[in-house]
Parts: C-alpha cells; structure tokens; sequence
C-alpha cells in the first residue's frame, strides 16, 4: 500500500541504529514510504550502500543525508543535511574531524564507566557496533548484556545521559559551521528535532532561528515522534514567519528505540509527502548557486 507520507530522519548501522542501510529502505517499502532519508550522526559512510539498495526498492525515493551534532548556546542542536553530495571533500573532512573527536569521547567515558565500576573496553563495545561509529547506545547495549539492568534506557538514566555519572560530552562545532558544510555540499540544512522542553518554546525557537536563518538555515523539523499537536503547530507558524520549508521524520534507531517505528514513531506520526516537492525545490538552489 502506497501512503502519502516520507520520513526525513533515519538511522543505520553505520551510526547508532540496528537495521543496514537496505533493510531500512526494504522496511520503508513494506510500510509503503514514498521517500526515505538516511541521515546517520556525523557520517555519511552508509550512503554507497543506501544509493546502491535504492536501485532494488525503486517505489521508494532515497535521499542522501547526514545528522551533525552542534553547540548552540550552550546547548546540544542538531542540523540535518538532506540532498547532499556524500563524496563532498570539504564535507568529509569536517565529518572526519567529528568523528575524531568522538572517538576521544568514547575513551574517556570508558575511564568513567571503570571507575564506576563498570568494564566497558572499547574493542568489547566496539563490536555491539559491528566495527562502525561507536555511540552511547553501544555502550549501554554492552552495560544491558554484562550488568543487572532492566533495558538500555535504565542504563542511559544511571549512567549515561546527561548530567548521570559517567556522562562525556565532547567539542562540538557551531550550527553555522554544520549549515555551511552542508550547503557547499550541495544539500539543505534542517534543525532536527527542535523543541525538546516544555517551557518558553516558541521564544526559544524564535531566538535560535534568527540566528541560523541568515546562516543559511533551510528547514525545521515540525513533524517529530515527541511533538504534539500544538508543538508542531509552533513550528509551522515560525516557519512561515521565518520562510523557511518544512521537514520531519521518526528519528528511527530500530531496536535500540523499540518504542519508535520507521515513518509512524509511536504510532501516530504522518509526515505529508507534501512537503517534498519544496525541499527539493531549495536543493535545485543549492546545486545552482555551486
């Protein structure tokens, strides 16, 4: 069955999620997907595979994309590439530094979780992450099969999420950077998931979408699996006030977030496919300003 509904915001093996880049376009054909970005954090390693699957499942639309980590005051935001040209060399060379840094992240949180008393050897953890980007879900995946934990999000809650003891957090680049890389890469620039408290959140959206507009900020994510419908009406009254297009997607990790499904999140998310078309249409301004 064809739905009129895409989902902008996965994830692979290739970051933190358990399906590969084909079973993930293979499970957005079952659920009949019109389009399907992969948008893995901080890398673009499983784009070859997801562009070389798309040829099998052709009734679905596969978009090239990447989740990059930022710090905007003081916070942790999170800009999305779609449209982008994997092979950028500019855009793997940021990439590559992010990941560097990760990795220096992940040797750091491994002391942590020893003085806590918790082993957790990189090369041990690094195979919950089949040999790719390793990332906190690895390491509680590890902590859930080795310690007396109920689920990974009582791992994530005693020792992993912000704050909790053995939390690391790493360098991070400003939006305006993440935003730059992507569009010399030729895609669009979307903030991801961009309501995530439950105060002040339309004068907290403002504030931030006047500083990365002019930077070049292309899209918001108005449809998301925590927003309600007054958070998405939020956004898609600010993206009309800031003239910028609208995106959205399940933020789908498989397994490591059983909760989430593949284009419905809890069950209820619809992203119209509606919206494709004026995405599509900023990408053609990209390519042309190159």
């Amino acid at each position: 069955m064809k739905l009129n509904t895409i989902d902008l915001h996965s994830h692979s093996t290739y970051s933190d999620g358990t399906l590969t880049p084909e079973e993930l376009l293979c499970a957005a054909r079952k659920i009949g997907l019109q389009a399907l970005a992969l948008t893995d954090h901080d890398t673009v390693a499983g784009i070859p595979d997801f562009l070389q699957a798309a040829v099998r499942y052709p009734e679905v639309a596969a978009i090239p994309g990447v989740e990059i980590s930022t710090l905007c005051s003081g916070r942790e935001l999170h800009i999305i590439g779609l449209f982008l040209d994997h092979e950028n060399p500019g855009l793997l060379d940021f990439l590559n530094d992010l990941q560097l840094k990760r990795r220096r992240r992940n040797e750091r949180l491994a002391e942590k979780l020893a003085a806590l008393g918790y082993a957790a050897d990189l090369e041990a953890v690094s195979k919950q992450a089949k040999g790719k980007i390793i990332g906190r879900p690895h390491f509680a995946e590890h902590l859930l099969k080795n310690y007396d934990f109920a689920n990974a999000r009582e791992v994530f809650d005693k020792l992993l999420k912000r704050d909790a003891p053995a939390y690391v957090g790493r360098p991070l680049p400003f939006p305006e950077a993440a935003i730059e890389v992507i569009r010399r890469a030729g895609g669009i620039a979307v903030w991801a998931h961009p309501i995530y408290r439950r105060s002040k959140e339309r004068s907290w959206c403002r504030r931030i979408l006047r500083r990365l507009v002019p930077a070049g900020l292309d899209a918001i994510e108005a449809y998301y699996p925590q927003f309600d419908e007054s958070q998405t009406r939020i956004i898609r009254e600010l993206a009309a006030e800031f003239g910028i297009a609208l995106a959205g997607g399940s933020d789908y990790h498989g397994a490591h977030q059983p909760d989430i499904s593949l284009g419905t999140g809890y069950g209820e998310l619809r992203v119209p496919a509606e919206i494709l078309p004026e995405l599509q249409r900023r990408r053609g301004d990209k390519i042309r300003e190159n």
